[in-house]
């Protein structure tokens, strides 16, 4: 864990090491986050409609889940009506 110490104008330098690692150079926008107590700094991303291209794809297609439940529907109300 690193500290670091608020200056009086309220600024704190990100440690060297952090930047690097979250990619954080001059310019770059971060959000402040506060929940439970703690205040998180957060990276923004430069782009952030490109950031999240292809989240989902990995996972299941809630489109082809819902045709299916409704297949299933439309037969047993089919099958009531008989």
């Amino acid at each position: 864990m690193t500290t670091a110490k608020m200056s009086s104008k309220g600024w704190v330098v990100i440690p060297k090491l952090l930047r690097d690692e979250y990619g954080l150079k001059p310019g770059s926008r971060v959000k402040f986050v506060a929940y439970g107590g703690v205040l998180a700094v957060v990276p923004q991303p430069d782009d952030p409609v490109g950031a999240l291209h292809g989240m989902l794809e990995a996972g299941p297609s809630l489109t082809e889940k819902l045709l299916a439940e409704r297949a299933r529907d439309k037969t047993k109300e089919e099958a009531a009506l008989e």
